[in-house]
């Protein structure tokens, strides 16, 4: 197991009150003047399990613009909830500045991952509404939006969350619009879709903040030879995905993704594509190598298992959430699928 502590990387978690100068932050300078006198003071309250990918994607531009403007713009804390190092999904132990709470930085970002629900004590909940109170800026990574939705601190907010967790979180706050983007931000509120869009985020705000030659410097740093806006998609196109171009294909699987709770026939989908359903069994097994019907049923068992992973809900409300009609049928489905019945992979923890 790797534990890192932050001075270890030459990090510089300075004190967010005092917002005292980076160390080691010298660097070339690209000639960008800050529009800021003080360095920007940033928290991280990593979750348990949280993604080390979103985490580092969101750190290390700060540090890269710090380097490249020859001067501080920006500070870090990083807080768990009991002040101990945490665990990432991957394994890897980061040493915090501070137990969560124990200060107010002017902007808080919660980093999550797969499990967001080990994190939602009642203490963190109300630190989180307390901070909401007072006026900080409140962002979320990957699943970071759940832990704020618990907190109900998204009402009204469009938000931005890993594509693989949105599934389960609609289910769960049906209330909250959920976007494809790779982020979003709204008055005090930005997600991110977690992944290289916690990249683009900070680049999103490093330009906005201190111009966009800065922004584009850092950029580079990373090999990243474009920044993608809060608009992007996060998934690739569906003829990336699928590796066809056949647009009836294409088409039938758009539709298959839009109805997973409620099935269409197989002659609805051929009408969909104006051919007959022989038709469109000839076309999927030449693009795809099987049915239309084994390829829909495979969306709606990968959808149910997202659901089981992700979420307490009972197996009898994901089957119906995922168009089977009994919580056997699915089990059936699930064990010849997955080799493993639904109440075993529960208990599964994804890496």
């Amino acid at each position: 197991m790797v534990v890192l502590a932050f001075t270890d990387l030459n990090f510089a978690c300075t004190d967010i009150a005092m917002v005292r100068p980076l160390t080691g932050a010298m660097g070339r300078s690209v000639g960008m003047e800050p529009r800021r006198a003080e360095a920007e003071a940033i928290g991280f309250l990593l979750a348990a399990g949280f993604s080390a990918m979103a985490f580092f994607s969101a750190l290390e531009p700060l540090r890269v613009a710090n380097r490249l403007s020859g001067r501080p713009l920006f500070v870090w804390r990083v807080y768990s909830e009991d002040g101990e190092a945490v665990e990432a999904s991957n394994g890897m132990r980061i040493v915090v500045d501070a137990v969560f709470g124990a200060e107010s930085p002017p902007t808080l970002i919660v980093c999550s991952g797969f499990e967001p629900a080990r994190s939602e004590s009642r203490k963190t909940l109300a630190i989180l509404r307390q901070f909401s109170r007072a006026g900080v800026m409140l962002g979320a990574l990957d699943t970071g939006a759940h832990i704020l939705a618990k907190a109900g601190l998204l009402e009204g907010v469009r938000v931005s969350m890993h594509w693989e967790a949105a599934p389960a979180f609609r289910e769960e706050f049906p209330q909250i619009e959920v976007t494809g983007e790779l982020f979003e931000v709204e008055r005090r509120i930005f997600t991110c879709a977690g992944g290289t869009a916690a990249l683009d985020l900070m680049l999103d705000r490093i330009g906005r903040q201190h111009g966009p030659a800065l922004a584009a410097a850092v950029s580079e740093q990373f090999i990243h030879d474009r920044i993608r806006s809060s608009r992007d998609h996060q998934r690739m196109a569906l003829s990336s995905r699928l590796k066809t171009t056949n647009a009836k294909v294409l088409s039938v699987v758009a539709l298959m993704e839009r109805h997973l709770e409620q099935p269409l026939d197989p002659g609805a989908l051929a009408r969909q594509a104006g051919v007959t359903a022989r038709q469109l069994e000839r076309l999927f097994k030449a693009a795809l190598g099987v049915s239309p019907q084994r390829y829909y049923r495979d969306l709606r068992l990968m959808r149910a298992r997202h659901l089981l992973r992700q979420t307490d809900m009972p197996v009898l409300d994901i089957a119906m959430a995922t168009g089977f009609t009994s919580g056997s049928a699915l089990s059936r489905g699930y064990r010849d699928h997955f080799g493993a019945a639904p109440s075993r992979d529960r208990h599964e923890s994804p890496t």
